[in-house]
């Protein structure tokens, strides 16, 4: 089974919280797979931090709708402030729950899996 997400881009204004979606974006991808924290939120933080290039996202109509979403992102940017990023675990009954906030570095601190020696 395929854990899919989106990715928004957003745009940091005052008043806007992080841990809310916001209103306006200004683009959207959709992945098809692979897109729990650990794997896709991991590789758009080091996009964001390192420049690495990120395949097979599709980009969508900023009002598509998937119904079966299991994480939405959000990349805030501005040109003079930091890029955060936002993750929500969506929710089908229930409301969707923010799991993640945080600049990239943060990101993959908490969710790149430890692949050394050691474990």
């Amino acid at each position: 089974m395929s854990t899919r997400a989106q990715v928004r881009f957003a745009t940091r204004e005052e008043g806007v919280s992080f841990s809310e979606h916001p209103n306006a974006i200004h683009a959207q991808f959709y992945v098809h797979h692979d897109g729990y924290p650990e794997s896709l939120g991991v590789e758009v933080a080091e996009s964001l931090a390192y420049c690495y290039k990120i395949n097979n996202w599709e980009i969508e109509n900023l009002h598509s709708y998937h119904a079966d979403l299991e994480y939405i992102y959000y990349v805030w940017q501005h040109p003079s402030k930091s890029t955060w990023i936002s993750i929500f675990k969506v929710g089908y009954e229930e409301q969707d729950e923010c799991i993640f906030v945080g600049q990239p570095s943060n990101l993959i601190d908490k969710y790149k899996l430890n692949t050394n020696a050691y474990g």
